[in-house]
């Protein structure tokens, strides 16, 4: 499909946001008493990949974790995404209200991102051919990422439902940080600006990315503050002392930590040299300490760790990052230094946040940054580039310290801080474990969309004049409660 032909789907008119009448409320005929079906869409980040392989990251773990947690609270959740290998199952059953669909839309293999806007259509008519075998109706789709937003879209035109959506990414942002846009851009743009216009709600994940989404649309679209969670059962503190046991680090060992798929925006690179001026002053600062010396002279000196965990095929562009990255340590002589663990079960990934002093979150740009709050459950002390959400997880002095993006100079100095403050550094740690704890649960993050999917869902019941055409929320209370009975028994009578 050419350019030109991108622009051409991109601008197919879709409806406005509207209030739909009670006859045509859309009740899954494969419902259960109380548990209605709804379609979480995230086209190119399957739910059930392995975490770390190529295009695989937080807006997977986000789209699995919480319609997991969504099944749970009684919703039955089916999760869609492109099948991108032919041996990948098409259905695969994570509990027994929770699912992710794979459907064939376009070649069974992988496909960059910026390459997969022609096969959306494929994806629209494949998702259609399911609800038909299944008899499923969904009444609320929330889509994940531009392209997922763009089927939305398209669904809507032929069948009445509430449509969510959730960024991930925001092209506006992202094509600041790049010197050339790519071919996809003005396509991307124009689809994000539509859905931010058209969807019934945005679940912005920052109040940061709220902000910005303010900048481009009416004041009248509705978005709501929702932000990414992590398992607190999974990611929670342990002894550090016990990781490196399990992971083959030495006791003495100061670890650097990088989580993430290689990817230029990542800002790997500026970590790499940051690291190189971490080592130069640091192992020159404990060769020359006296006082350790004369008072320990049995103890090994500290030394300096690298370690990056993610990455895919060494034939992807992943790899080919991965190799440019490899080359960069090679260069700075830091290769005895530096590990590349490579994927990393995601069950396993508490171990690497335990073992490690800190984790370093470089990117020239993130939406959120699940990692971030995956390590701070852990009690690992963050440094973060100062960009999107990354304001809102990492709160400085008290979780971590946020630094200007692509600046080497001063993620050394934050690196550094956080290696030697070892004072400060116990209290870093508490904090850090709490904010999570209060704040960023999984759970949470489902009963908070729980809840915005029954409002969303009772609004559609109503009278269209009961309320504005983009103000979902116009609706009063007891309105609200009204539907929301009325809801419950129609999902019950199916």
């Amino acid at each position: 499909m050419s350019h030109s032909d991108a622009q051409s789907l991109a601008s197919i008119s879709t409806p406005k946001a509207s209030v739909l009448p009670s006859s045509s409320f859309a009740v899954s005929k494969r419902a259960i008493p109380n548990r209605q079906a709804i379609a979480l869409i995230s086209d190119h980040g399957d739910p059930a990949a392995e975490i770390g392989r190529e295009e695989a990251g937080g807006q997977n773990v986000y789209v699995r974790q919480v319609g997991e947690a969504l099944a749970k609270l009684g919703w039955q959740v089916d999760m869609f995404t492109r099948k991108s290998h032919p041996d990948d199952p098409a259905i695969v059953q994570h509990s027994l209200h929770c699912r992710t669909i794979r459907l064939q839309a376009g070649p069974e293999s992988f496909v960059p991102r910026d390459q997969l806007f022609q096969y959306l259509p494929e994806f629209v008519e494949a998702f259609q051919k399911f609800q038909a075998k299944e008899g499923t109706n969904y009444p609320l789709i929330h889509t994940n990422y531009w392209m997922s937003a763009w089927i939305g879209l398209q669904l809507r035109q032929q069948s009445n439902i509430q449509l969510v959506h959730t960024y991930h990414s925001l092209g506006a942002v992202k094509y600041r940080a790049v010197a050339e846009k790519p071919a996809i851009a003005e396509t991307r743009l124009a689809v994000e600006k539509q859905i931010l216009e058209q969807a019934n709600c945005i679940v912005a994940t920052s109040p940061q990315e709220k902000e910005h989404l303010r900048s481009l649309v009416s004041q009248q679209g509705y978005i709501e503050v929702i932000p990414c969670g992590t398992d607190i059962d999974k990611f929670h503190v342990m002894p550090q002392s016990e990781a490196r046991v399990a992971l083959g680090f030495q006791p003495h060992e100061k670890i650097v930590l990088y989580v993430g798929r290689f990817d230029r925006r990542k800002g790997i690179e500026t970590l790499v040299r940051a690291f190189a001026q971490v080592k130069q002053q640091l192992e020159a600062n404990w060769a020359t300490d006296l006082d350790t010396l004369i008072l320990n002279p049995s103890l090994p000196l500290p030394t300096l760790r690298l370690v990056i965990v993610g990455g895919s095929d060494p034939a992807q562009s992943d790899g080919q990052e991965r190799q440019r990255i490899e080359q960069i340590v090679r260069d700075l002589g830091l290769t005895d230094q530096t590990l590349f663990a490579g994927q990393i079960g995601h069950d396993r990934l508490p171990l690497y946040y335990t073992a490690a002093d800190v984790c370093v979150i470089p990117s020239h740009y993130e939406p959120f940054g699940l990692v971030a709050i995956e390590a701070m459950a852990c009690g690992t002390p963050v440094v973060a580039s100062d960009v999107g959400g990354l304001k809102f997880t990492v709160v400085p002095e008290e979780t971590g310290l946020l630094v200007p993006p692509q600046d080497g100079t001063a993620f050394a100095n934050a690196i550094e801080r956080i290696l030697t403050d070892d004072i400060w550094v116990r209290k870093v740690r508490r904090q850090a474990s709490a904010r999570v704890q209060q704040n960023f649960s999984w759970t949470g993050v489902a009963v908070q969309l729980s809840d915005l999917y029954r409002r969303l869902m009772a609004q559609s019941l109503l009278a269209p004049s009961a309320f504005t055409a983009l103000d979902p929320m116009a609706a009063t209370p007891e309105n609200i409660a009204t539907a929301a009975v009325r809801a419950e028994n129609l999902v019950k009578a199916s």
